[in-house]
């Protein structure tokens, strides 16, 4: 397929390794999965100290035996990993230009959450939104019931907390939600225009952002046949239906990207934030967040906890996140390591047990693979 004019085809990203030759293990375990319908289709990439030692692919589109074949460059859908790629991304850009201060009320920028004057919902700061700390439920089907982006960011407003302010770690896409709309009240322009101009070009991640043009839906892996609310196939549009119905740009969801961008993300944080961050910035977000006892959540970003989707073998010292159509983003600081696996595991249908315990169990083994595949090929990790 091609994008721009510009041919991609099966192979490595320059200057790397043949996946073939370095990932047998790992890719053993992407084929059994494919052949067990867990996903249609995987693209991956490593870099380690300094560079990419391997990128690759396998499976097809969707299950039809016609389907596009997958690529290193094959774009997905990242789902929550936009949490980290974009919004912790640009609250990262905004704290260290001192425009965004953690410990601040988020109502100072969203009055409208505490209209009603509760001291629970006065006590939220901005800290307590990126680290799943505020109190908010994790999800809400707001797409039933809201009919603009207005109305379901005004439902997020009023959202009831389900835990006290700092008192326990609940993941939430609401709070995220949220984190999105304050984090552009505060620049003062969407999300997206802020990340492209700020975070994705500077990077050279070009196949990255929110809202992929309809010129690149054929290199993009589509998520779900849509039975219900959209009625086609997704494809080049934002999986996550809060996202969808939010027009495709929101905190919590709604970036399309490859592998190989990836990785150019994941080689800025693990070079101390170069070019894009200081190092005192990527410290401060990456580590884990002590609020809460227990919990494994850092600003933004989440660390390996026990057992860990990362597997055996990251260290303390690392950070990742998932994305609920079978995406990853895993860096380790000591081994100067990321792993990206994207997959499309929602196809055809979401919210499956057998599809969700099934990444579930492929995540951690295929990190764990990727590690005795590169100590086999003679990498000091």
């Amino acid at each position: 397929y091609s994008i721009r004019g510009r041919r991609f085809a099966m192979g490595m990203t320059p200057g790397s390794d043949s996946a073939q030759s370095v990932l047998t293990t790992a890719d053993a375990v992407l084929q059994q999965a494919i052949a067990a319908r867990a996903f249609p289709c995987a693209s991956y990439g490593i870099w380690l100290q300094g560079r990419v030692v391997a990128t690759g692919a396998g499976g097809r589109f969707t299950y039809e035996a016609d389907a596009p074949s997958a690529l290193p460059e094959t774009i997905f859908d990242l789902a929550s990993v936009s949490k980290v790629v974009a919004t912790t991304a640009m609250a990262m850009r905004l704290w260290e230009r001192g425009l965004l201060d953690l410990e601040q009320p988020a109502s100072k920028w969203l009055p409208e959450f505490a209209a009603d004057g509760g001291a629970e919902r006065k006590a939220v700061t901005v800290r307590m939104l990126l680290a799943h700390s505020s109190g908010l439920p994790a999800h809400a089907r707001l797409w039933e019931m809201c009919a603009t982006a207005e109305d379901l960011i005004q439902a997020c407003m009023q959202m009831p907390l389900e835990a006290a302010p700092g008192t326990c770690a609940l993941y939430s896409d609401i709070g995220f939600i949220l984190l999105g709309v304050l984090l552009e009240r505060v620049a003062g322009e969407r999300i997206d225009a802020f990340c492209e101009r700020e975070v994705f070009r500077p990077l050279d991640m070009e196949y990255t952002r929110f809202l992929p043009p309809a010129a690149w839906r054929s290199a993009i892996a589509p998520t779900q046949i849509d039975e219900t609310l959209r009625r086609r196939v997704v494809q080049g549009e934002v999986q996550d239906e809060n996202c969808w119905r939010m027009g495709g740009v929101s905190g919590h969801a709604g970036v399309f990207g490859p592998a190989p961008d990836l990785l150019r993300f994941a080689a800025c944080i693990l070079q101390q934030g170069q070019p894009l961050f200081e190092a005192r910035t990527v410290e401060r977000f990456t580590q884990r967040d002590v609020m809460v006892v227990g919990s494994s959540r850092a600003l933004g970003w989440d660390t390996p906890s026990v057992p860990s989707s990362s597997g055996q073998h990251f260290s303390a010292h690392s950070a990742g996140h998932l994305g609920y159509t079978g995406t990853s983003l895993w860096l380790d600081f000591e081994k100067n390591l990321a792993i990206v696996l994207l997959t499309n595991r929602t196809y055809p249908g979401h919210g499956l047990e057998r599809i969700s315990k099934a990444i579930q169990t492929i995540r951690p083994h295929f990190h764990d693979a990727v590690f005795t595949d590169l100590q086999r090929a003679g990498y000091c990790i």
